[in-house]
């Protein structure tokens, strides 16, 4: 009989450490869901949260690559995303280019940022700090001198329909439900328990370790309620907004580059030990160079979100969203230390990133104190990943 309680106890153990996070993020919804009597569950804050932190998702993702590499970070996607607004916000509204081309040239501008940086990190090897540190200050002030210190405004509705639009299918959505968000909200599910379950059975041919079949389902029955709650309550308001499908798409593309390709298991390899990697036979300089390519291609993707956003390119676009991107890695169980953190992850960590900022705004906390929460969550996400990995070398030990 003792022994089948600490069985039970193991498992339970396991599976709290495993979803620590989600498990988070539910209890301090619901904090604030109750503080709030019943405002942030209204389908206009559920929105609200999904178009004010894409931003932060689209970074934390790029800044997971450089994180995994060796607990490396970007310091300059905060100055990125404000350069390449500064570029989008001339070109489109001053000089009135086309709007997908200059789309394309902004994406083009994040890459040769990342071309740049990378470049010295990854085959002059000076450190990521002090390289990305140069770039906020250069790129920063580079977009302050394109900008003169004035805001651009007057973008098109074309190019903001683009990121603030929502979905509409005049068939399904003229009525007060917006029915197309629940069949969306269907099929990710469908998408989902298909993936999930063919994995989970992919392993067992391999013969890896599969989930066991109770935490399978209730894992899955969980996620798909979320979801259609989610669709529901999006349904209710404006339906599904275009920015949902285009992180759906960036996490989707990101999570099966990492999870799925040996390309992307070559920064895992890299952040688990450096020099065990370069004898393997995997060329370290591309995998460090690749990474801050990557995330400085997301900065300007973010930039383009973030402009038609705020409708304008502003001198003051970016401040402190590398510190966001960073939190949200390291609170979706990103290690300080390199080599372990998933996409899925950092999506959880953004997203409670999120409710925090929302939440605190709903029930009026002072700005400051905001500050001090935020940094306590932080604190407390790298402890947890520091102590963990502790007591796992003395368990092996």
């Amino acid at each position: 009989m003792s022994s089948n309680k600490s069985i039970l106890w193991e498992k339970t153990k396991a599976f709290l450490l495993k979803n620590t996070m989600v498990i988070a993020l539910v209890v301090v919804y619901l904090f604030f869901v109750i503080r709030s009597e019943g405002r942030m569950f209204l389908p206009q804050n559920i929105n609200n949260l999904i178009m004010q932190n894409s931003y932060v998702v689209i970074l934390a993702v790029g800044m997971l690559l450089c994180i995994l590499t060796g607990g490396n970070i970007d310091l300059s996607v905060g100055a990125t995303v404000c350069l390449v607004g500064a570029i989008a916000g001339v070109l489109m509204v001053n000089l009135g280019w086309n709007i997908y081309l200059v789309m394309i040239l902004c994406l083009l501008v994040g890459v040769a940022i990342g071309v740049w940086q990378g470049f010295w990190i990854a085959y002059v090897r000076i450190p990521p700090f002090i390289v990305t540190l140069a770039g906020m200050l250069l790129f920063r002030g580079l977009a302050q001198a394109i900008l003169g210190g004035t805001t651009i405004s007057g973008f098109s509705d074309a190019y903001l329909a683009i990121f603030n639009n929502y979905v509409n299918i005049p068939a399904l959505d003229s009525g007060a439900i917006k029915y197309s968000s629940i069949i969306f909200g269907i099929i990710c599910c469908i998408v989902f328990v298909a993936s999930t379950i063919w994995t989970n059975l992919n392993k067992k041919r391999k013969g890896y370790t599969a989930e066991k079949p109770g935490s399978l389902y209730t894992r899955i029955a969980l996620l798909c309620g979320i979801v259609m709650l989610l669709m529901y309550k999006l349904s209710l308001y404006k339906g599904v907004p275009y920015i949902l499908l285009w992180l759906i798409g960036i996490v989707a593309v990101y999570t099966y580059i990492t999870a799925k390709t040996t390309f992307g298991r070559h920064f895992y390899a890299l952040g688990g030990n450096e020099k065990a990697t370069k004898l393997s036979g995997i060329n370290t300089n591309r995998i460090y160079f690749s990474a801050y390519v990557n995330v400085s291609f997301l900065s300007a993707l973010a930039a383009l979100v973030v402009a038609a956003r705020f409708t304008s390119a502003n001198p003051a676009a970016g401040t402190n969203y590398e510190l966001d991107a960073i939190g949200s890695c390291f609170i979706g169980g990103a290690s300080a230390y390199g080599g372990i953190g998933k996409v899925s992850g950092v999506v959880v960590g953004a997203v409670l990133m999120g409710v925090l900022n929302l939440g605190m705004n709903i029930i009026g906390v002072d700005s400051n104190f905001q500050k001090v929460v935020k940094g306590l969550v932080l604190l407390a996400a790298v402890i947890f990943d520091v102590v963990s990995k502790r007591r796992a070398v003395k368990s092996f030990a």
